[in-house]
């Protein structure tokens, strides 16, 4: 009797490199083989498909975001009420703003460190608790040294909120899912910057500047409990080094980056020793961390992130929408206050219909996105985006509310048509146990291009309006038959002092409005020129798609 067969062993999966699930016997019955463990160091995350309470998730996690993104630019309006309050001078009041900013910056990209070495979970928790006690400790500050370390405090533990909140949105949704979960994400983000100002201004007005800082409370007790009960625990990785001069490096070059641009336009720019010496230390500091990156066995970021096209590509284009979006909300209410004459509380409500936009937008493409080359959803975008800033490019000191709101809900649908798909495609491609990592970088390059676009929109300004003052006043002398009408010197009679010093405001007034058109047809060339980066951005293919899709479940 002749020997049975002995049965082949299963070819290894080409895709993951493991043994297929199962084997036959020489009965024909299956057997279950053991699944293989994932590599050491690699964090597991939730299975999509199979994530339960996801709706609860979603709104405790945005719950934290939308604070987050709020206190980003509420307490803009707020801060001569501050000023006075705290009896602090014009030059360090500004320090409330850049003690956040330059603390948030320097702490997002501890966001995927932290969560892999202690859980996703537990540094959820600990930022949402600690940004929520220190939001109360800015309440009831006394000085102006409190208020600067407690705004620290703001800064430190909310950094991890927003990369958190984007890299657990890709986790608990199937990855054809993966554009709604990101257009809820992005109203969250880029809602925070538009309502800031109003709900700031309308709580000074209302209550106290204080109240800017205990609105977090109840959202944040909300938030903290929703997580604390719904999440799951992700996998950690206890063993992960942390390359502390690294992180020393990119917080030194971070943080001084930081510093010359918020305080740029105070100190004259590169004409200030600070400002020469910061620059110095940012460009010093990024360069030692990219060579130690380079050189170092255990980086503190993982150098495969930089691999991927699509991800690199998502930064560039992330870092200009950032320009974009805050450099205009810089620039439109201190127009319309100034030049204008627009109370706050209007002010907010012109400019709220961009946020409208914006949130129609992001529902639309992110039911768009599965069906269409998230390529050309971008693209309409951009183009939408550069026609909005040319329509504001035909702004006058004469005009009404109307081109003001129609030029915002154009703009805030072209961002909205941005940023799902950009968001979206950026993450396409990269293994999930990256994702956490990677939100932080991609967070951290949209904060840095919005610090960018208002330093340079503003010094723009700045020296435009001395410019162009320059220029119209070369027309104002009492040879100028224009200046001869009743109807003119009734207003402006050079021959007065008063009448002249009226002349010499309007020319100012006229003179920043032109400066602000030049700011927008900027920031419209900006927009043209990100169009042909799109061509970097690689469409994933099917069967990327699929090894991705395994990968996060």
């Amino acid at each position: 009797m002749s020997a049975l067969p002995r049965p082949r062993e299963p070819a290894p999966d080409r895709e993951s490199g493991a043994a297929s699930p199962a084997r036959t016997t020489t009965t024909g019955a299956a057997v279950a083989r053991p699944a293989k463990p994932p590599p050491p160091g690699t964090p597991t995350t939730v299975q999509a498909a199979a994530a339960p309470h996801r709706g609860a998730i979603t709104v405790s996690i945005m719950l934290a975001t939308i604070m987050q993104a709020l206190d980003s630019t509420i307490a803009n309006v707020a801060l001569p009420h501050i000023q006075g309050s705290l009896a602090a001078s014009s030059d360090t009041i500004t320090w409330v703003l850049t003690s956040y900013i330059i603390a948030a910056a320097i702490m997002t990209p501890m966001a995927g460190w932290l969560s892999g070495r202690y859980g996703r979970k537990q540094v959820f928790l600990v930022a949402v608790a600690g940004f929520t006690i220190a939001s109360m400790l800015c309440g009831i500050a006394e000085s102006l040294a409190q208020m600067v370390v407690y705004r620290l405090l703001q800064g430190v533990f909310g950094a991890a909120l927003v990369p958190l909140s984007q890299a657990v949105l890709l986790d608990i949704n199937p990855r054809e899912k993966h554009g709604s979960a990101m257009a809820i994400w992005g109203a969250g983000i880029m809602i925070g910057p538009i309502l800031g100002p109003v709900l700031g201004g309308w709580l000074t007005d209302a209550y106290n500047w204080r109240f800017v800082f205990y609105i977090n409370l109840p959202i944040g007790i909300l938030a903290f409990a929703g997580i604390m009960a719904f999440m799951p625990r992700a996998g950690r990785d206890a063993d992960r080094p942390f390359d502390f001069f690294g992180f020393l490096m990119l917080g030194l070059g971070i943080g001084a980056l930081q510093m010359m641009l918020d305080r740029g336009e105070i100190k004259d720019w590169f004409g200030s020793t600070e400002i020469i010496l910061e620059g110095a230390l940012a460009l010093g500091g990024l360069y030692v961390f990219l060579t130690h990156s380079l050189t170092a066995k255990h980086p503190f970021m993982h150098p495969e992130l930089f691999r991927d096209r699509n991800f690199v590509a998502g930064l560039v284009l992330i870092f200009i929408v950032g320009t974009i979006l805050l450099a205009t909300l810089a620039l439109l209410p201190p127009m319309l206050q100034n030049l204008m004459g627009y109370p706050v509380i209007t002010t907010g409500l012109v400019t709220a219909p961009r946020g409208v936009g914006m949130m129609v937008a992001m529902i639309v493409v992110g039911r768009l996105v599965n069906r269409f080359d998230s390529r050309l959803l971008m693209l309409v975008g951009l183009v939408l985006t550069a026609y909005s800033l040319y329509q504001m490019t035909g702004y006058s000191l004469l005009m009404g509310e109307g081109p003001i709101i129609s030029a915002g809900v154009v703009q805030g649908c072209g961002l909205g048509f941005i940023f799902v798909p950009l968001s979206t495609t950026t993450f396409a491609t990269l293994p999930a146990k990256y994702r956490t990592e990677a939100a932080g970088i991609y967070s951290l390059m949209r904060n840095i291009g919005s610090s960018l676009g208002i330093a340079v929109v503003q010094a723009l300004l700045t020296q435009n309006t001395q410019i162009n003052h320059a220029n119209l006043a070369e027309h104002v002398t009492r040879f100028n038959p224009l200046l001869q009408f009743p109807q003119i010197t009734r207003f402006w009679d050079i021959r007065t002092v008063a009448g002249l010093a009226a002349l010499d405001q309007e020319v100012t007034r006229q003179a920043a409005m032109i400066a602000y058109l030049n700011d927008f047809k900027l920031m419209m060339i900006v927009t043209l020129t990100a169009i042909p980066l799109l061509l970097l951005v690689r469409k994933p293919t099917r069967r990327t798609a699929a090894v991705v899709a395994a990968a996060v479940e």
